[in-house]
């Protein structure tokens, strides 16, 4: 039976990550506004967010399992989404530095067949060391920093900046890795 799974995310990562488990899926990704609404608390804006793409990919095509996701990081209050230019991810990485905070990527899996859906947010605390303005600036040079949450990618030039990490690294990535593919296989997307 094709339980086709459908990616509603253009992120990279994310992609590689469900590769990496030997997902089979393609990729749609969902346009939506990703704007927080007055008010809303940080966990139940990416839970939004992450139902709102899985379901708008399901508009657009056929398929059965739309796996939505979205991730921020949290520090000090703030919901830290992608930097807007240079200034905005200085100040986010010099917020950062020296502080613990956190990520937290909501995901959702929309069964259209059932016509219903899984949400679920994972956190994982992060903790910078204290950076240095030089190295902030580098880090920007690259251009890594722009489509990331946080202004920073775990995975690649900002690794040298991570001293530890308590929970999910793929989280860290953009896609909890053990709590979908747990979730795709009790949804019958997966075998068991």
């Amino acid at each position: 039976m094709n339980q086709t799974i459908v990616l509603a995310s253009a992120s990279p990562r994310r992609s590689e990550l469900l590769e990496s488990a030997g997902i089979a899926f393609r990729v749609l990704p969902a346009d939506i506004c990703e704007d927080p609404f007055p008010g809303e608390e940080p966990v139940d804006h990416v839970l939004r967010l992450a139902e709102g793409k899985a379901r708008a990919a399901s508009e657009k095509t056929d398929g059965r399992f739309f796996l939505g996701a979205d991730t921020i990081v949290l520090c000090d209050g703030e919901i830290m989404g992608k930097p807007k230019d240079h200034d905005d991810a200085f100040r986010m990485l010099k917020k950062l530095s020296g502080v613990p905070h956190e990520v937290v990527t909501g995901f959702a899996i929309y069964d259209r067949e059932r016509d219903g859906a899984v949400i679920e947010a994972v956190r994982t605390k992060v903790y910078f060391k204290q950076l240095r303005d030089e190295e902030i600036e580098a880090y920007i040079a690259t251009g890594c920093p722009f489509d990331k949450a946080g202004a920073y990618a775990i995975q690649g030039g900002a690794a040298h900046m991570v001293q530890k990490i308590d929970g999910s690294y793929t989280n860290v990535v953009g896609l909890p890795l053990c709590e979908v593919v747990e979730q795709l296989r009790v949804m019958g997307a997966l075998p068991q």
